[in-house]
């Protein structure tokens, strides 16, 4: 596996530590002079012992497809199991390595990022964090973005007439199917199933540890995700982030003991973590609109009343 050391503490606070390079080992430049690079995942990673090392691209977003062999990604700060055919992507200005089997055979292919098209597969889903995407090849979209690379690699070998047109469409065409992919994928039973899991282990964590006040990145370490991709799991099953969910539950036990309770607000502040009680009120002022004494009286008139 590769080294976690090299990515303690994820993208935010590593990106000082990790080296930034215009293609893998070439020092960054300020005017890049091609807008696509394509070359054999087994020319490159040969040259380093079959290990590239935890880096970014400030310019390049990547695409990598993995025809035989096998290897780990690093993503971020999350280190994923890849197996052929599969192809992972990697936005610009996220940190990202690999290791690969010696027996390893695909493509790399490194483009600029102004010549990214502007389509749903382009500038939405597929580019807003790295992502592997596994192909079956017996389904014909798959198949079609296998065939597709390889055709693209062929291009970018033999600079035959309308190449760089046909290079810009084959690597649209490809974003475009691995979205539609992806959302399949993500769509299949075998995908929910195993986001209702963390769901619920997430709500299970949140339970046990909720008035420590613990960061998005604890439950995301828990739960062995990066933070990016928990939040990516809590919006897709429930709309909205996992800090919401911390959030939730605070408010929902703050009310607990508001209500039922004689307890001054700052001290069921107290009782919940909150080490400043100022903090406590406009916490609670910012998820219900109202202090948390206004909405106690209101709430046990209404109790009352009822």
């Amino acid at each position: 596996m590769l080294a976690l050391s090299e990515h303690s503490g994820g993208r935010r606070s590593a990106v000082q530590s990790v080296p930034t390079y215009m293609l893998y080992g070439e020092n960054a430049r300020e005017e890049p002079d091609f807008w696509v690079h394509c070359e054999t995942i087994e020319t490159r990673s040969s040259r380093y012992g079959w290990e590239i090392r935890l880096h970014r691209h400030e310019y390049f977003f990547q695409i990598l497809y993995l025809e035989s062999g096998s290897g780990d990604a690093l993503l971020d700060d999350r280190i994923v199991p890849i197996s052929p055919p599969s192809v992972v992507i990697v936005p610009a200005r996220f940190n990202h390595g690999f290791r690969f089997s010696r027996n390893v055979k695909g493509l790399v292919l490194t483009i600029l990022n102004t010549h990214l098209g502007h389509g749903p597969g382009e500038r939405g889903g597929m580019l807003s964090a790295p992502q592997v995407t596994r192909l079956d090849i017996n389904h014909a979209d798959a198949a079609y973005v296998a065939q597709t690379l390889t055709r693209l690699a062929d291009e970018f070998d033999n600079r035959r007439i309308g190449r760089g047109n046909l290079m810009a469409a084959y690597i649209s065409s490809t974003l475009q199917l691995l979205t539609r992919i992806s959302s399949a994928q993500d769509a299949s039973p075998q995908f929910a199933a195993d986001k209702r899991r963390r769901i619920d282990a997430l709500r299970a964590l949140i339970q046990e540890h909720f008035r420590a006040h613990k960061p998005v990145a604890f439950y995301a370490e828990a739960l062995g995700v990066s933070p990016t991709h928990l939040n990516r799991i809590v919006r897709s099953a429930l709309g909205c982030t996992a800090h919401d969910l911390i959030a939730e539950k605070l408010m929902e036990e703050s009310k607990a003991q508001l209500l039922f309770s004689t307890a001054p607000a700052s001290e069921v502040a107290a009782h919940l973590g909150f080490a400043d009680p100022a903090y406590f009120s406009r916490f609670f002022f910012s998820r219900s609109g109202e202090a948390p004494r206004a909405w106690r009286l209101r709430e046990q008139a209404r109790l009352e009343n009822s």
